[in-house]
């Protein structure tokens, strides 16, 4: 991906016929359906997919590939990024919780892909076929979420599952009426380059309080607010410094989510904001944005950085029976290793943020 802001669409795969895109030759980026994984050893099991909450195991969300031209070991690269079904494990902001994330990279020759370039068509016999549940080597993959499954339907011994949980939701969506019944709804994500409509340093610094002051509201609302507060019962027990307080954290509120209003006005379906190492995440809400020291260090003892953010817009292409009801978000970023460690045969864990909108932005 190049440098500064690309964006990120939902596109429909055009039925079987552009199904074959999002196949893992063809180094896809999409949300829904199973992984298209991109290495074959090291797949993340179901104890690293399971909710940091609840325990249960976690729903594929979506994969983004970022190659990074510079790094030969990472010619070939993508981000992979699970959900939990579970409503009640959103309740909570900040890290990880109902989420994780994980990277895999290769180098251009290696044991998996030809060096060449995927074709632009689909090869003869692909173009209508389901995706494999099978890795190259043999390996079965679970129906619902495409993970390691070494677990089989005890009926039919064609459907595998990487534990009991999924193979219970399999069979109360349809396993028990057709063993080859699955429908799961997928999406392409396309990308293009956001337009410089907006100066690169737009982030909003909370501690600005000359800034937060000059963008507020209307004069006459602050004047009632001023004599409300003055005359009012419930603010006579508050001293000056509280009231001061409260209102420039109103005034902040206000300045950040219009802001992000602003920034994804232009482009309202946009699902995915990337910039690796550049400008930062455009954040819904004062609250809960993470400090440097919120955020760990890789496994490698190497900062993270930003890659990428989820946008609230990509809730309106989940199915419901997919990942449950309710789940919400107001964005989803994602910090990525500043070295870029690791190699084709794992899948390491990165770290993703969630940030709610405050209650009163909505």
């Amino acid at each position: 991906m190049a440098a500064g802001v690309e964006l990120g669409f939902a596109a429909a795969a055009a039925g079987p016929a552009g199904a074959w895109r999002l196949r893992s030759a063809c180094f896809p980026s999409k949300v829904g359906g199973r992984p298209a994984w991109l290495g074959e050893a090291g797949l993340p099991g179901p104890a690293a997919l399971r909710c940091g909450r609840c325990q249960q195991p976690c729903a594929f969300l979506l994969q983004l590939y970022a190659p990074l031209p510079d790094r030969p070991d990472a010619f070939h690269r993508t981000l992979f990024v699970f959900a939990c079904r579970g409503a009640a494990c959103y309740r909570l902001p900040g890290p990880r919780g109902p989420l994780c994330v994980f990277r895999n990279q290769l180098p251009r020759r290696n044991d998996t892909y030809p060096a060449e370039p995927p074709p632009e068509e689909p090869p003869p016999g692909l173009a209508t076929a389901a995706p494999p549940l099978r890795l190259g080597s043999g390996a079965a993959l679970c129906r619902v979420c495409g993970c390691l499954g070494p677990r089989v339907c005890g009926s039919c011994r064609r459907a595998a599952y990487c534990g009991p949980q999924h193979q219970a939701l399999d069979w109360r969506r349809g396993h028990r009426r057709s063993c080859g019944k699955h429908a799961a709804g997928e999406y392409e994500i396309l990308i293009e380059p956001e337009e410089p409509e907006f100066p690169a340093d737009s982030s909003i610094d909370p501690s600005d309080e000359q800034g937060a002051a000059a963008t507020s509201k209307d004069p006459k609302e602050q004047g009632e607010l001023r004599a409300t507060g003055s005359a009012g019962e419930a603010f006579q027990s508050l001293d000056e410094e509280t009231l001061e307080a409260m209102a420039k954290h109103e005034t902040e509120e206000d300045k950040i989510f219009q802001m992000f209003k602003e920034r994804v006005a232009a482009e309202p379906e946009q699902i995915i904001r990337y910039c690796r190492g550049g400008e930062g995440p455009i954040w819904v809400s004062s609250e809960n944005i993470p400090d440097e020291k919120d955020i760990p260090n890789c496994s490698c003892g190497a900062k993270r950085i930003f890659e990428f953010q989820i946008m609230p817009q990509l809730l309106n292409h989940l199915q419901v029976d997919s990942l449950g009801e309710s789940i919400d978000w107001g964005t989803l970023v994602v910090y990525t290793c500043a070295d870029n460690c690791g190699g084709g045969n794992e899948y390491l864990e990165e770290f993703i943020w969630k940030q709610d909108f405050s209650a009163g932005s909505i």
